[in-house]
């Protein structure tokens, strides 16, 4: 066997111990954050089957992280999935009316559906978050922000019951998904989040 071959067939067994394992998030973390990363495995380098060339040594293990998105046309709600949570983010102008914490008549069902994951997953913890584009103060998008996160939640908790534990915030302007310089960009910005740990593997597309 070559030495290409040997580098070849090292890599190829290599790549089979890239865990798709993403790191774990913490309440305190903000949007977009990880906490402590799951162990990699180690690899014996002195393996017979690995057979590398004399000198040659392996490339640092890398933890790979398995995501999923998928959003509504328009995206007025999308979902996106990984190996340790599942996070639904649904823009503010399908809930709210503008510049409110009230909720509109189609909230419901759209909060409904996400509660009826939660109890899906079995998840006793959860996560909402509250967002506001760059218009307007700081000051107000912060407190209008975690009145929408509130106001979902309370939605949330009537259908969980006593037993699920909420992580309330709100953010304002910080953490934008979408350029606020175009009105489309905004409009994704003006969102509330709403994600807890998945108990099952995502599904296959």
């Amino acid at each position: 066997m070559t030495t290409t071959h040997r580098r070849l067939a090292a890599i190829a067994l290599v790549s089979v111990v890239l865990w798709p394992v993403a790191p774990l998030a913490h309440a305190d973390d903000p949007p977009g954050s990880a906490g402590t990363a799951s162990p990699v495995p180690v690899i014996d380098e002195d393996a017979p089957g690995l057979m590398l060339p004399d000198g040659a040594v392996l490339a640092a293990p890398k933890v790979l992280d398995i995501k999923q998105i998928v959003e509504e046309e328009g995206g007025a709600q999308r979902r996106q999935d990984t190996n340790v949570d599942v996070t639904f983010a649904l823009q503010a102008e399908v809930l709210f009316p503008k510049d409110s914490a009230k909720l509109g008549a189609a909230a419901t069902s759209r909060i409904a559906a996400i509660a009826a994951e939660i109890d899906k997953q079995g998840s006793g913890r959860v996560r909402v978050f509250g967002f506001t584009d760059n218009l307007g103060t700081y000051e107000h998008g912060l407190k209008l922000s975690k009145q929408r996160a509130a106001a979902v939640q309370q939605v949330l908790a009537r259908s969980l019951g006593p037993g699920t534990t909420f992580d309330i915030r709100g953010y304002s302007e910080d953490y934008p998904i979408a350029d606020n310089g175009t009105e489309e960009g905004r409009k994704k910005n003006r969102r509330v989040e709403v994600s807890f740990p998945r108990t099952t593997p995502p599904a296959t597309p």
